[in-house]
């Protein structure tokens, strides 16, 4: 998704309501530069090229006071095939090659240190987490798919299929947090049903670098077996990148690979193709087995023109569509729009029209994921002498990405600082922001509400929001353009004009590229539920059979027998959703997110009693605090009966209690207290009681 990569972190402030005590009340080059260098004696390899900040460049040979660098790593996991060797630097770009996830943390921050959970030791385990019977050995042959995540939400995309004793992941990427999660950083796809299979893996193949195919490479990898990653160039340098942020990581074995290349890993062959999207080098999969190919599409989209595909897009399915091909599992994101989305050349026509004429500055905001058009905005810049200003974390990154992979080469004074805004007329100023969602800390709505240090916004300004509204962000966008009009600058937007396209393709895209493959079975994915459900739906309307597609759900395990039929496995895997909740790593704990919710919407009431052990009885009268219910200094008398009914409830509960029983004391309390509070306030805080005998 292309929306992913524009996430902002921040901090989380934290409100008081107040408390008593004791009755007082955040387009691709011809060449790209080498990404190994020559082997030198020792047999090391280093990373090296322009990009410092992506990869440190060390000489060779290698000083005798320098630290020893990192070898090569040349595949790992059981069973699977090194690639290609890497070979010197010809002047072309290497058809495989092998690279270490080496890197360094991300300079001013600390890198975030985790605990990950034991993972299970025996498939037991996983069977007291999984109803029924554990799932059937798979007969020569046949093919199981187990969708982990992706297939019942916009994120967290990470599919495994099974076949002669391999297992090929395609994906492993992250959602980010929502309401149904508050407090938790992201959410992960459950791989207990991969840790049990560690010794099938082979694999894993990244189709693009967006967070949500991405994200969950440094929480997962290790817990897995570390088995290689395929993946293009650009996806490589964005899994580096991230990688820099957890230096205490087991290093990757990176394997960058060409679309259109065919490899054998483990006992199988797996080809790869590309697509269409709205980041350079995306790609889909092709694992071969005796009776077709099961395709995975990746995220997609098609380049068109007014719905008739380019040929670039016809000769490319047409490849694909010439082998035998048995399922294919394809993006559902855009499935419930009609016909064909915005071609992208038409979105370039527009974004230029309104650079060349714009009379004042011209601020944009983006998803950073957005490379290409990000790439095209900067080109159109420098051809009308404008210069750019970079602002958000995301944006740099992809930038500085862009510039390393030579596919943004930048004129040396186009990019400029914010505090050198002052020093050029207005008109020749163009700001690349992140915060199109109206995400709280990022560059958009730090400058709208005055947080920004050096750029404030005015009515001779013109903002361009180039991004849609993701679903469940409509009210922070909404709060951003509230923030936005109190200035009175000339907003354009989406809805009125054409300067933002999906990198998904709409139905009559996704209708078009199935008919090209041909596939005996059909399995939408990326999406929720009911975006699967319209995708599966239009394809079976426009003529694909009903009996030969499945609607997937996270955990399900899917078998294709004699490469003839469809049979779902009674028993699902795990799949419930896995959170990185600060700096620890495990199962969403229901009991923890419902607390989080009780005290975001109805606050905490906590009392602090010291009773006699002996008497039972209050030594005095008992602390309250109360954080997010109600403001104690305005509700005395509510405070004050409070208390008479802690301390009643209390020495009652101890009467003829010899030893007493605190537990039981806390119980009896939290319950009246509890049922006093709702009867007075129609409100349900979480009660906390702490009794202390002394």
């Amino acid at each position: 998704m292309e929306h992913q990569n524009n996430h902002q972190g921040g901090d989380r402030s934290r409100g008081r309501s107040g408390s008593a005590r004791g009755g007082s009340s955040g387009a691709r080059p011809a060449h790209r530069p080498n990404v190994l260098a020559s082997a030198s004696g020792d047999g090391k390899t280093e990373l090296s090229g322009a990009g410092a900040r992506i990869a440190r460049h060390t000489p060779s040979p290698r000083p005798a006071h320098a630290p020893r660098r990192r070898p090569l790593a040349r595949g790992g996991g059981a069973g699977s095939t090194a690639p290609a060797q890497a070979r010197p630097h010809t002047g072309a770009r290497p058809a495989s090659r092998s690279v270490a996830g080496t890197g360094s943390p991300r300079r001013g921050k600390q890198a975030r240190m985790f605990t990950m959970p034991p993972a299970p030791k025996s498939l037991r385990e996983v069977e007291r987490k999984t109803p029924g019977k554990p799932l059937s050995e798979l007969a020569a042959g046949d093919v199981r798919i187990v969708p982990l995540g992706g297939v019942e939400e916009v994120g967290r995309n990470m599919i495994a299929v099974e076949y002669n004793g391999d297992i090929i992941i395609s994906d492993c990427g992250f959602q980010f947090e929502d309401e149904d999660t508050p407090g938790i950083d992201y959410t992960l796809p459950n791989t207990s049903y991969l840790e049990v299979n560690k010794h099938k893996i082979r694999a894993i193949f990244i189709t693009h670098g967006h967070l949500d195919h991405i994200g969950g490479i440094p929480y997962i990898m290790d817990r897995i077996g570390n088995p290689p990653i395929y993946t293009q160039y650009v996806t490589s340098l964005m899994i580096k990148k991230r990688q820099e942020e957890f230096p205490h990581l087991t290093p990757l074995g990176l394997n960058i690979i060409e679309a259109g290349q065919r490899i054998k890993i483990g006992n199988t062959y797996v080809g790869t193709f590309p697509v269409t999207h709205s980041i350079p080098d995306s790609m889909g999969i092709a694992i071969e087995t005796v009776h077709g190919r099961v395709v995975i599409s990746g995220d997609l989209r098609l380049e068109h023109e007014g719905g008739v595909p380019t040929e670039k897009e016809k000769k490319n399915w047409s490849e694909v569509g010439k082998e035998k091909n048995l399922i294919l599992i394809s993006d559902s994101t855009n499935a419930e729009q009609q016909d064909f989305s915005v071609p992208e050349n038409r979105v370039y026509e527009t974004i230029e029209g309104i650079i060349k004429n714009t009379k004042g500055r011209l601020i944009i905001g983006t998803f950073a994921s957005q490379f290409e058009r990000m790439i095209h905005i900067i080109m159109l810049a420098e051809k009308y002498g404008k210069k750019v200003v970079a602002e958000g974390r995301s944006v740099k990154t992809n930038l500085d990405i862009a510039q390393y992979a030579k596919l943004l080469t930048p004129k040396p004074d186009t990019f400029i600082q914010g505090q050198d805004i002052s020093s050029y007329p207005p008109d020749k100023i163009l700001i690349i922001a992140t915060g199109a969602q109206g995400e709280e800390n990022a560059a958009l709505m730090r400058i709208a509400t005055k947080r920004h240090k050096f750029i404030t916004f005015n009515e001779r300004d013109t903002i361009m929001l180039s991004s849609s509204v993701i679903p469940g962000n409509e009210v922070s966008v909404q709060r951003l353009k509230d923030n936005l009009y109190r200035y009175n600058p000339t907003i354009i937007h989406y809805r009125t004009s054409d300067v933002h396209t999906s990198g998904h393709g709409n139905i009559g895209e996704l209708i078009w590229i199935r008919e090209q493959v041909k596939p005996k079975f059909f399995m939408p994915a990326y999406g929720y539920h009911s975006m699967l459900r319209c995708h599966a739906n239009a394809q079976i309307a426009s003529g694909f059979p009903k009996e030969n597609a499945i609607v997937p759900d996270n955990g399900m395990a899917i078998d294709i027998l004699g490469g003839t039929k469809l049979h779902i496995q009674k028993d699902a895997v795990p799949s419930e959703p896995v959170a990185v909740d600060g700096f620890s790593v495990g199962n969403v704990q229901e009991a923890v997110v419902r607390d989080r919710k009780t005290l975001a919407q109805e606050g905490m009431f906590v009392i602090i009693a010291t009773v006699d052990p002996k008497t039972g009885k209050l030594r005095k009268s008992p602390d309250i605090i109360s954080r997010g219910f109600i403001y104690l200094r305005e509700n005395q008398e509510t405070l004050q009966q409070a208390r008479i009914i802690i301390k009643k409830t209390i020495e009652d509960t101890t009467r003829n209690m010899h030893p007493v029983n605190f537990d039981y004391v806390k119980n009896n309390v939290t319950d009246a207290v509890a049922r006093f509070l709702f009867e007075k306030t129609n409100k349900r805080p979480l009660v906390i009681p702490v009794i202390l005998g002394l």
